[in-house]
Protein backbone atom coordinates (compact mmCIF):
# COMPACT_ATOMS: atom_id res chain seq x y z
CA UNK A 1 0.00 0.00 0.00
CA UNK A 2 1.25 3.81 -0.59
CA UNK A 3 0.22 6.64 1.34
CA UNK A 4 1.10 10.01 1.23
CA UNK A 5 1.13 12.26 4.42
CA UNK A 6 -0.52 16.03 4.55
CA UNK A 7 2.68 17.29 5.57
CA UNK A 8 4.55 16.11 2.96
CA UNK A 9 2.08 16.64 -0.22
CA UNK A 10 2.52 20.19 0.24
CA UNK A 11 6.28 20.21 0.66
CA UNK A 12 6.00 17.86 -3.07
CA UNK A 13 3.31 20.75 -4.32
CA UNK A 14 5.61 23.40 -3.37
CA UNK A 15 8.75 22.21 -5.54
CA UNK A 16 6.31 21.21 -8.11
CA UNK A 17 4.76 24.48 -9.00
CA UNK A 18 8.20 25.63 -9.07
CA UNK A 19 8.69 23.11 -12.29
CA UNK A 20 5.43 24.47 -13.81
CA UNK A 21 6.50 28.03 -13.73
CA UNK A 22 9.33 27.46 -15.77
CA UNK A 23 9.19 29.28 -19.10
CA UNK A 24 9.01 27.26 -22.11
CA UNK A 25 13.05 28.27 -24.15
CA UNK A 26 11.93 27.13 -27.25
CA UNK A 27 9.07 30.06 -27.35
CA UNK A 28 10.43 32.97 -26.14
CA UNK A 29 10.65 34.85 -29.28
CA UNK A 30 8.16 35.37 -31.60
CA UNK A 31 9.19 34.03 -35.59
CA UNK A 32 8.10 30.94 -37.55
CA UNK A 33 11.28 28.00 -37.75
CA UNK A 34 12.10 26.70 -40.85
CA UNK A 35 11.08 23.22 -42.16
CA UNK A 36 8.40 23.01 -39.42
CA UNK A 37 4.96 21.71 -39.19
CA UNK A 38 2.94 23.17 -36.51
CA UNK A 39 0.73 20.21 -34.07
CA UNK A 40 -2.43 21.49 -31.90
CA UNK A 41 -4.16 19.01 -29.94
CA UNK A 42 -7.67 18.98 -29.22
CA UNK A 43 -9.04 16.42 -26.63
CA UNK A 44 -9.30 14.50 -23.28
CA UNK A 45 -6.67 12.67 -21.03
CA UNK A 46 -5.54 10.55 -23.36
CA UNK A 47 -4.04 13.84 -24.82
CA UNK A 48 -3.79 16.40 -21.77
CA UNK A 49 -0.59 17.35 -20.90
CA UNK A 50 -1.83 18.86 -17.30
CA UNK A 51 -4.27 21.85 -18.59
CA UNK A 52 -6.25 20.68 -15.73
CA UNK A 53 -3.59 21.78 -13.17
CA UNK A 54 -5.06 25.44 -13.96
CA UNK A 55 -8.49 25.43 -13.23
CA UNK A 56 -10.66 24.72 -10.73
CA UNK A 57 -11.07 20.91 -11.06
CA UNK A 58 -11.51 17.97 -8.63
CA UNK A 59 -8.97 15.21 -7.68
CA UNK A 60 -10.94 12.78 -10.34
CA UNK A 61 -10.18 15.52 -13.46
CA UNK A 62 -6.70 16.11 -12.08
CA UNK A 63 -2.92 14.28 -12.03
CA UNK A 64 -0.84 16.84 -10.55
CA UNK A 65 0.01 14.60 -7.84
CA UNK A 66 2.36 11.23 -7.20
CA UNK A 67 2.62 8.79 -8.87
CA UNK A 68 1.42 10.15 -11.82
CA UNK A 69 4.74 11.14 -13.74
CA UNK A 70 7.26 8.92 -11.89
CA UNK A 71 8.57 6.60 -14.84
CA UNK A 72 10.00 9.74 -17.12
CA UNK A 73 9.40 13.21 -15.59
CA UNK A 74 10.11 12.02 -12.04
CA UNK A 75 7.58 14.09 -10.89
CA UNK A 76 3.86 14.75 -11.87
CA UNK A 77 3.26 16.82 -14.73
CA UNK A 78 -1.19 16.64 -14.56
CA UNK A 79 -0.55 13.95 -17.16
CA UNK A 80 -2.87 11.18 -16.40
CA UNK A 81 0.12 8.01 -16.99
CA UNK A 82 3.33 7.35 -15.25
CA UNK A 83 5.16 9.65 -17.86
CA UNK A 84 4.80 10.81 -21.69
CA UNK A 85 1.40 10.70 -23.51
CA UNK A 86 1.22 10.13 -27.41
CA UNK A 87 1.41 13.88 -28.30
CA UNK A 88 4.54 13.74 -26.65
CA UNK A 89 6.43 11.16 -28.76
CA UNK A 90 4.72 12.39 -31.78
CA UNK A 91 6.34 15.98 -31.17
CA UNK A 92 9.62 13.80 -31.38
CA UNK A 93 8.84 12.48 -34.13
CA UNK A 94 8.48 15.79 -36.11
CA UNK A 95 11.44 16.93 -34.57
CA UNK A 96 9.35 19.52 -32.45
CA UNK A 97 9.58 20.36 -28.48
CA UNK A 98 7.30 18.73 -25.90
CA UNK A 99 4.20 21.11 -26.41
CA UNK A 100 3.24 22.67 -22.91
CA UNK A 101 -0.11 22.72 -21.78
CA UNK A 102 -1.83 26.13 -23.29
CA UNK A 103 -3.44 26.93 -19.97
CA UNK A 104 0.36 26.92 -18.18
CA UNK A 105 1.34 30.35 -17.23
CA UNK A 106 4.41 31.72 -19.14
CA UNK A 107 5.22 33.26 -22.32
CA UNK A 108 4.29 30.76 -24.77
CA UNK A 109 4.71 31.54 -28.72
CA UNK A 110 2.67 28.74 -30.42
CA UNK A 111 4.76 28.22 -33.37
CA UNK A 112 5.27 25.05 -32.32
CA UNK A 113 1.18 24.53 -31.74
CA UNK A 114 -0.69 24.19 -29.07
CA UNK A 115 -2.36 21.47 -26.57
CA UNK A 116 -5.79 22.10 -25.53
CA UNK A 117 -6.82 19.05 -24.15
CA UNK A 118 -8.08 18.46 -21.04
CA UNK A 119 -8.86 15.22 -18.45
CA UNK A 120 -12.63 14.31 -18.27
CA UNK A 121 -13.76 16.56 -21.46
CA UNK A 122 -16.20 15.53 -23.66
CA UNK A 123 -18.04 16.44 -26.92
CA UNK A 124 -21.09 17.42 -25.04
CA UNK A 125 -20.46 20.67 -22.71
CA UNK A 126 -22.93 18.79 -20.07
CA UNK A 127 -20.00 16.21 -19.15
CA UNK A 128 -18.24 16.93 -16.11
CA UNK A 129 -19.43 20.51 -16.95
CA UNK A 130 -17.60 23.10 -14.97
CA UNK A 131 -15.03 20.93 -13.73
CA UNK A 132 -13.23 20.53 -17.34
CA UNK A 133 -11.91 22.31 -20.48
CA UNK A 134 -14.48 20.88 -22.67
CA UNK A 135 -14.35 20.83 -26.52
CA UNK A 136 -15.94 24.48 -27.54
CA UNK A 137 -14.12 26.10 -25.12
CA UNK A 138 -10.70 24.13 -26.42
CA UNK A 139 -11.90 25.87 -29.85
CA UNK A 140 -12.25 29.52 -28.11
CA UNK A 141 -9.10 29.26 -26.88
CA UNK A 142 -7.54 27.85 -30.50
CA UNK A 143 -9.36 31.01 -31.63
CA UNK A 144 -7.38 32.97 -29.33
CA UNK A 145 -3.94 31.56 -30.69
CA UNK A 146 -4.94 31.97 -34.00
CA UNK A 147 -5.79 35.89 -33.59
CA UNK A 148 -2.32 35.80 -31.43
CA UNK A 149 -0.29 34.06 -33.79
CA UNK A 150 -1.81 36.63 -37.00
CA UNK A 151 -0.81 39.48 -34.66
CA UNK A 152 2.59 38.63 -34.40
CA UNK A 153 3.64 36.67 -37.48
CA UNK A 154 0.82 38.71 -40.19
CA UNK A 155 -1.45 37.43 -41.69
CA UNK A 156 0.47 35.69 -44.56
CA UNK A 157 2.79 33.95 -42.15
CA UNK A 158 0.05 32.79 -40.18
CA UNK A 159 -2.15 31.38 -42.46
CA UNK A 160 1.15 29.36 -43.56
CA UNK A 161 1.32 28.26 -40.36
CA UNK A 162 -2.02 26.79 -40.06
CA UNK A 163 -2.70 25.56 -43.48
CA UNK A 164 0.23 23.02 -43.09
CA UNK A 165 -0.25 22.32 -39.02
CA UNK A 166 -1.62 19.15 -37.97
CA UNK A 167 -4.40 19.24 -35.60
CA UNK A 168 -5.02 16.02 -33.65
CA UNK A 169 -8.58 15.24 -31.53
CA UNK A 170 -9.23 12.53 -29.39
CA UNK A 171 -12.67 12.90 -28.16
CA UNK A 172 -16.03 11.17 -27.30
CA UNK A 173 -14.83 8.17 -24.22
CA UNK A 174 -15.93 10.69 -21.63
CA UNK A 175 -19.16 11.36 -23.67
CA UNK A 176 -20.00 7.84 -23.30
CA UNK A 177 -18.73 6.22 -20.12
CA UNK A 178 -20.16 9.15 -18.08
CA UNK A 179 -23.98 8.19 -18.67
CA UNK A 180 -22.98 4.77 -17.13
CA UNK A 181 -22.42 6.07 -14.02
CA UNK A 182 -24.24 9.45 -14.41
CA UNK A 183 -27.47 8.76 -16.37
CA UNK A 184 -26.59 11.69 -19.11
CA UNK A 185 -28.21 9.85 -21.57
CA UNK A 186 -30.95 8.23 -20.18
CA UNK A 187 -33.42 9.91 -22.34
CA UNK A 188 -31.86 8.97 -25.82
CA UNK A 189 -31.23 5.94 -27.94
CA UNK A 190 -27.66 5.27 -28.95
CA UNK A 191 -28.13 6.87 -32.26
CA UNK A 192 -29.76 10.27 -31.03
CA UNK A 193 -26.67 10.24 -28.15
CA UNK A 194 -23.97 9.55 -30.87
CA UNK A 195 -25.53 11.93 -32.91
CA UNK A 196 -25.51 14.63 -30.40
CA UNK A 197 -21.81 13.70 -30.02
CA UNK A 198 -20.87 13.51 -33.72
CA UNK A 199 -22.43 16.89 -33.99
CA UNK A 200 -20.54 18.53 -31.49
CA UNK A 201 -17.23 17.42 -33.05
CA UNK A 202 -18.02 18.32 -36.74
CA UNK A 203 -18.45 21.80 -35.42
CA UNK A 204 -15.42 21.92 -33.92
CA UNK A 205 -13.66 20.72 -37.25
CA UNK A 206 -15.81 23.09 -39.35
CA UNK A 207 -14.41 25.91 -37.58
CA UNK A 208 -10.53 25.04 -37.48
CA UNK A 209 -10.88 24.57 -40.99
CA UNK A 210 -12.66 28.21 -41.48
CA UNK A 211 -9.26 29.08 -39.61
CA UNK A 212 -7.23 27.40 -41.97
CA UNK A 213 -7.10 23.43 -40.70
CA UNK A 214 -6.55 21.06 -43.48
CA UNK A 215 -4.65 18.08 -42.05
CA UNK A 216 -6.23 16.54 -39.23
CA UNK A 217 -5.66 12.99 -37.10
CA UNK A 218 -8.08 11.70 -34.97
CA UNK A 219 -8.06 8.86 -32.31
CA UNK A 220 -11.43 6.44 -32.71
CA UNK A 221 -12.95 4.81 -29.41
CA UNK A 222 -10.72 2.29 -27.84
CA UNK A 223 -12.28 -1.02 -26.11
CA UNK A 224 -14.13 1.61 -23.63
CA UNK A 225 -15.76 -1.50 -22.26
CA UNK A 226 -12.93 -3.50 -21.11
CA UNK A 227 -10.98 -1.18 -19.20
CA UNK A 228 -10.04 -2.10 -15.93
CA UNK A 229 -12.55 0.53 -14.42
CA UNK A 230 -15.59 -1.69 -15.89
CA UNK A 231 -14.52 -4.29 -14.11
CA UNK A 232 -15.77 -2.50 -10.50
CA UNK A 233 -19.29 -1.95 -12.28
CA UNK A 234 -19.42 -5.42 -13.54
CA UNK A 235 -18.68 -6.62 -9.73
CA UNK A 236 -21.75 -4.27 -8.71
CA UNK A 237 -24.02 -6.12 -11.75
CA UNK A 238 -22.70 -9.68 -11.02
CA UNK A 239 -21.79 -9.87 -14.64
CA UNK A 240 -19.58 -12.31 -15.84
CA UNK A 241 -19.16 -10.52 -19.09
CA UNK A 242 -15.55 -10.49 -20.27
CA UNK A 243 -16.26 -6.34 -21.09
CA UNK A 244 -18.98 -4.07 -20.25
CA UNK A 245 -21.66 -4.64 -23.00
CA UNK A 246 -23.25 -0.86 -22.79
CA UNK A 247 -19.74 0.91 -22.91
CA UNK A 248 -19.01 -1.64 -25.70
CA UNK A 249 -21.65 -0.77 -28.33
CA UNK A 250 -21.42 2.87 -27.75
CA UNK A 251 -17.16 2.60 -28.43
CA UNK A 252 -18.42 0.13 -31.84
CA UNK A 253 -20.89 2.72 -32.82
CA UNK A 254 -18.62 5.52 -32.55
CA UNK A 255 -16.24 4.11 -34.79
CA UNK A 256 -18.80 2.97 -37.46
CA UNK A 257 -20.42 6.60 -37.63
CA UNK A 258 -16.67 8.77 -37.38
CA UNK A 259 -15.39 7.54 -40.76
CA UNK A 260 -18.49 8.21 -41.97
CA UNK A 261 -18.66 11.79 -41.46
CA UNK A 262 -14.83 12.12 -42.17
CA UNK A 263 -15.48 11.32 -45.54
CA UNK A 264 -18.27 13.43 -46.00
CA UNK A 265 -16.14 16.16 -44.77
CA UNK A 266 -13.82 15.25 -47.05
CA UNK A 267 -16.03 15.65 -50.27
CA UNK A 268 -17.15 18.93 -49.13
CA UNK A 269 -14.48 20.74 -47.68
CA UNK A 270 -11.64 21.43 -50.14
CA UNK A 271 -7.97 20.66 -49.15
CA UNK A 272 -9.57 18.26 -45.95
CA UNK A 273 -7.61 15.66 -44.99
CA UNK A 274 -7.54 13.11 -42.52
CA UNK A 275 -6.62 10.24 -40.68
CA UNK A 276 -8.41 7.72 -38.23
CA UNK A 277 -6.05 5.35 -35.57
CA UNK A 278 -7.62 2.24 -34.70
CA UNK A 279 -7.70 2.02 -31.15
CA UNK A 280 -10.17 -0.20 -30.50
CA UNK A 281 -8.24 -2.85 -32.43
CA UNK A 282 -4.48 -2.34 -31.20
CA UNK A 283 -5.73 -1.75 -27.94
CA UNK A 284 -7.69 -4.96 -27.51
CA UNK A 285 -5.19 -7.06 -29.38
CA UNK A 286 -2.88 -6.09 -26.42
CA UNK A 287 -5.75 -7.08 -23.92
CA UNK A 288 -6.10 -10.53 -25.86
CA UNK A 289 -2.02 -11.44 -25.90
CA UNK A 290 -0.37 -8.91 -23.40
CA UNK A 291 2.84 -10.80 -23.85
CA UNK A 292 3.23 -10.53 -27.53
CA UNK A 293 3.76 -6.79 -27.12
CA UNK A 294 6.05 -7.14 -23.69
CA UNK A 295 2.98 -6.75 -21.39
CA UNK A 296 2.77 -9.00 -18.21
CA UNK A 297 -0.53 -7.86 -17.03
CA UNK A 298 -3.27 -6.36 -19.25
CA UNK A 299 -6.63 -6.65 -17.16
CA UNK A 300 -5.47 -5.30 -13.92
CA UNK A 301 -3.97 -1.72 -13.50
CA UNK A 302 -0.43 -1.04 -12.27
CA UNK A 303 -2.35 1.73 -10.08
CA UNK A 304 -5.43 1.94 -7.98
CA UNK A 305 -7.64 -0.24 -5.47
CA UNK A 306 -10.10 -3.31 -5.06
CA UNK A 307 -9.89 -6.43 -7.65
CA UNK A 308 -8.07 -5.33 -10.69
CA UNK A 309 -6.90 -2.07 -8.89
CA UNK A 310 -10.35 -1.22 -10.96
CA UNK A 311 -11.13 1.50 -8.11
CA UNK A 312 -9.74 5.02 -9.33
CA UNK A 313 -7.50 5.76 -6.00
CA UNK A 314 -3.97 6.09 -7.50
CA UNK A 315 -2.67 8.66 -5.59
CA UNK A 316 -4.69 8.84 -2.81
CA UNK A 317 -6.44 12.03 -3.50
CA UNK A 318 -9.90 10.80 -4.57
CA UNK A 319 -11.59 10.27 -1.49
CA UNK A 320 -9.23 6.91 -0.92
CA UNK A 321 -6.03 7.18 0.74
CA UNK A 322 -4.57 3.78 0.39
CA UNK A 323 -4.31 2.43 -3.29
CA UNK A 324 -1.56 -0.13 -4.50
CA UNK A 325 1.48 0.45 -6.90
CA UNK A 326 3.03 -1.96 -8.27
CA UNK A 327 6.32 -2.31 -9.01
CA UNK A 328 7.46 -1.81 -12.61
CA UNK A 329 4.82 0.36 -14.94
CA UNK A 330 6.29 -0.98 -18.00
CA UNK A 331 4.90 -4.25 -17.07
CA UNK A 332 1.49 -3.51 -17.32
CA UNK A 333 -1.02 -2.04 -20.41
CA UNK A 334 -3.10 0.31 -17.62
CA UNK A 335 -1.20 2.68 -15.43
CA UNK A 336 -4.44 3.56 -13.58
CA UNK A 337 -8.13 2.29 -14.38
CA UNK A 338 -8.99 4.23 -16.95
CA UNK A 339 -5.52 5.08 -18.38
CA UNK A 340 -2.93 3.38 -19.71
CA UNK A 341 1.07 3.19 -19.00
CA UNK A 342 3.76 5.38 -21.31
CA UNK A 343 4.97 2.14 -22.10
CA UNK A 344 1.51 1.81 -23.85
CA UNK A 345 0.80 5.17 -25.30
CA UNK A 346 4.00 4.75 -26.94
CA UNK A 347 3.79 1.54 -29.03
CA UNK A 348 0.13 3.45 -29.87
CA UNK A 349 2.43 6.28 -30.74
CA UNK A 350 4.57 4.42 -33.34
CA UNK A 351 1.51 3.06 -35.05
CA UNK A 352 0.04 6.43 -35.30
CA UNK A 353 2.90 8.48 -36.83
CA UNK A 354 4.12 5.51 -39.07
CA UNK A 355 1.72 2.98 -39.05
CA UNK A 356 0.17 1.28 -42.19
CA UNK A 357 -3.47 0.86 -43.30
CA UNK A 358 -4.54 -1.91 -41.13
CA UNK A 359 -4.12 0.28 -38.22
CA UNK A 360 -4.37 4.11 -39.51
CA UNK A 361 -5.73 5.60 -43.00
CA UNK A 362 -5.89 6.88 -45.43
CA UNK A 363 -2.93 8.36 -44.20
CA UNK A 364 -0.33 8.16 -40.98
CA UNK A 365 0.46 11.03 -39.07
CA UNK A 366 4.29 11.30 -40.39
CA UNK A 367 2.66 11.77 -44.17
CA UNK A 368 0.17 14.11 -42.70
CA UNK A 369 3.15 16.24 -41.19
CA UNK A 370 5.01 15.86 -44.53
CA UNK A 371 2.07 16.71 -46.54
CA UNK A 372 2.38 20.44 -47.94
CA UNK A 373 -0.79 22.53 -48.49
CA UNK A 374 1.04 25.02 -50.62
CA UNK A 375 -0.80 24.29 -53.93
CA UNK A 376 -4.08 26.48 -51.84
CA UNK A 377 -2.90 30.13 -51.96
CA UNK A 378 -2.78 31.52 -48.38
CA UNK A 379 -5.06 34.15 -49.32
CA UNK A 380 -7.91 31.46 -50.27
CA UNK A 381 -8.06 29.54 -47.34
CA UNK A 382 -10.49 31.65 -44.69
CA UNK A 383 -12.76 32.18 -47.02
CA UNK A 384 -13.39 28.63 -48.94
CA UNK A 385 -16.97 28.38 -49.20
CA UNK A 386 -18.51 26.82 -46.16
CA UNK A 387 -20.56 24.08 -47.91
CA UNK A 388 -20.79 21.24 -45.64
CA UNK A 389 -24.65 21.57 -44.46
CA UNK A 390 -25.50 23.00 -48.24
Amino acid sequence: MASFSNFQMIHFLLIFSSYLLIPTSSQSHYHQPHNHVAFFIFGDSLLDPGNNNYINATTLNQANFTPYGKSFFKYPTGRFSDGRLIPDFISEYANLPLIPPYLQPGDHEFTYGANFASGGAGALDEINQGMVVNLNTQLRYFKKVEKQLRQKLGDEESKKLLLDAVYFISIGSNDYISPLFRNYSMFYSHKQYLDMVMGNLTVVIEEIYQKGGRKFGFVNMGPLGCIPAMEAIKLQQGSSDECLEEATVLAKLHNTVLPEVLQGLESKLKGFKYSIFDFYTTAKERMDNPSKYGFKEAKKACCGSGPYRALYSCGGMRGTTEYELCSNANEYLFFDPFHPTERTYQQLAELIWSGTHNVIKPYNLKQLFEHSEEEIPCNQFEYLPYTLNN
